[in-house]
């Protein structure tokens, strides 16, 4: 009789942390359901703030390149047209001429401007033609040195890494731009068959970098909380470093899941 008992309570025990494990396991497993589907929400969301973010930069450049390329263009093709003679047949041909080619220049920088309002550009023309055409964009100021660099064999990121990536160094360069007083602006790609590595740097007047160690963003003034969320989204190991007076340098180094052969 002992021994049922004893038998009998052992397997009730059994049961016991046999359910007390599935119950465990169950609440696990929706936790992890739970915080998948919160970071899917949060990559979602984090994509759509990027799209609309380009799209909100794209627009500033745009009303800064119509104002002073596009315009100034126009401009000029007016003033052929106002001062042309027709007494004077080789002075109207030159200008005619001279008008024709403004013209296709502006109606070029009107298609550039059209593609570049659709995020999808991005996509379409890969990461390193929409740093090149932002770059380019920048180096119209006539206010800054700009370097662009690329190393290896080139490949195509994921979409959606590439338009994150795109925002991240968009965002740098307005820092650069609004805080940095820098004279040089220069972005170096590197394609390695399992890294991508994107670097940006400026001579700039620096900061305090031990601001970004003990996460004090506050101080730094240069969006870097953005940039590194940002990172972290698409798994990108991000690293900044500054001198002051000698200026700034942001990695981003993506580990590919895929080598690229």
């Amino acid at each position: 009789m002992l021994t049922i008992f004893i038998i009998t309570t052992f397997l009730v025990i059994v049961a016991i942390g046999i359910i007390v494990l599935v119950l465990v396991y169950q609440k696990k497993q929706l936790q992890y359901i739970g915080e998948k589907k919160q970071l899917q929400v949060t990559f979602e969301k984090e994509i759509l703030e990027s799209k609309l973010e380009i799209q909100e930069q794209t627009l500033k450049n745009i009303s800064q390149e119509i104002h002073d390329n596009i315009g100034q263009v126009l401009s000029l093709v007016k003033l052929n047209i106002n001062t042309m003679n027709c007494n004077e047949p080789v002075q109207l041909q030159n200008k005619i001429t001279d008008s024709r080619q403004l013209i296709t220049k502006a109606i070029q920088d009107l298609r550039d401007l059209s593609r570049s309002l659709n995020t999808d550009y991005i996509v379409e023309s890969g990461l390193s033609k929409a740093l090149e055409y932002e770059l380019d964009m920048i180096k119209k100021s006539g206010e800054y040195q700009v370097k662009f660099d690329i190393e290896g064999k080139q490949y195509r990121l994921g979409n959606q890494q590439e338009l994150i990536m795109f925002r991240i160094v968009q965002e740098a360069l307005h820092n650069i731009i609004k805080h940095a007083k820098a004279t040089i602006i220069e972005v170096r790609i590197l394609f390695e068959p399992d890294l991508f590595t994107l670097k940006i740097i400026d001579n700039g007047i620096g900061f305090d970098a031990s601001l970004v160690e003990h996460d004090d963003y506050s101080k730094s003034g240069l969006g870097i909380r953005n940039i590194r969320s940002r990172a972290n989204i698409i798994n990108t190991h991000f690293k900044i470093t500054s001198t002051l007076e000698k200026g700034t340098t942001i990695v981003l180094i993506l580990p590919l899941e895929t080598p690229k052969m």
